[in-house]
């Protein structure tokens, strides 16, 4: 007998595999709240014409975020760990035409899959790729992450993390990247406006977005509670409307830094290609 999907109740139910709900996150996990921001987005660009829902694919690796891909109604691929850009190379080299969209955590997009990260923005490769920051390891253990801040204790530093984390929207705009945001999920009208964006332009365009986990990371740092851990967030939480690369360093103590920090209409990696194909 053929499952039955469950009705639409929501306005946003279109975009789900309903059959597949609920999910698998833990109560206060902030990643609903970022695909909710992220399908209004797409349904500004559909309902305007200026976007085929046949036409978007969406890759993740492994991890909490990378899940998402488990959800989303729209054909997706859910893969190694780290390795959603190379394999969303290889979806947009077969199909130009489709809008690729990369969504993981910062373990996968940042850790284990960090090289492929460095040469995708190096390249301005024509995908979106959408980190959701929340600085370790959830799904695999609690381990430390590349994103992890100086001093806090997971798994595998027991007393204390010894090393500083790297700030991928310094690393990403230093490459060659078409665009670079950060947002939260103690914002997600931002992620709407900053996704929506994304989604008119060519090249790397790269959000981060900062996220709650109060189950793992909240652990770590006495915030189990998961309103406790969204309060905390949202006061640190600064929104500027042109901040500088230099104002991107993420700080627990002196507040984390949204906005748009790179904006500009450098030739995408495709066009590069039919450029080489044209001579």
């Amino acid at each position: 007998m053929a499952m039955k999907t469950p009705p639409l109740i929501h306005p946003l139910d279109k975009h789900l595999r309903l059959d597949r709900v609920p999910t698998m996150y833990c109560p206060g996990c902030g990643i609903g709240i970022a695909l909710g921001a992220m399908f209004r987005a797409l349904d500004r660009r559909f309902n305007e014409g200026l976007l085929d829902p046949n036409r978007i694919v969406w890759v993740g690796g492994i991890g909490c975020s990378a899940r998402a891909t488990l959800y989303v109604n729209y054909d997706a691929a859910h893969v190694l760990h780290g390795r959603a850009i190379p394999f969303a190379l290889g979806v947009i080299l077969a199909n130009p035409n489709l809008q690729v969209i990369v969504i993981g955590g910062d373990g996968d997009i940042a850790g284990i899959g960090g090289n492929h990260l460095i040469h995708a923005a190096k390249r301005n490769i024509d995908m979106i790729v959408v980190m959701i920051t929340n600085f370790v390891y959830a799904m695999t253990g609690g381990q430390v992450a590349p994103t992890t801040p100086v001093g806090v204790k997971t798994t595998t530093t027991p007393y204390g993390n010894p090393e500083p984390p790297i700030n991928v929207v310094k690393v990403v705009t230093s490459l060659n990247a078409n665009y670079v945001a950060r947002a939260s999920v103690t914002t997600p009208h931002y992620i709407e406006s900053f996704f929506y964006k994304a989604l008119g332009m060519k090249g790397f365009r790269f959000i981060e977005i900062v996220s709650t986990c109060p189950e793992v990371y909240g652990r770590h740092i006495g915030l189990r509670d998961p309103v406790d851990m969204y309060n905390e967030l949202k006061k640190r939480v600064k929104y500027k409307q042109k901040p500088s690369i230099e104002e991107s360093d993420i700080s627990w103590d002196t507040g984390i830094v949204i906005g748009e920090f790179l904006e500009r209409n450098n030739p995408s990696y495709l066009e590069l290609l039919t450029g080489v194909r044209g001579k």
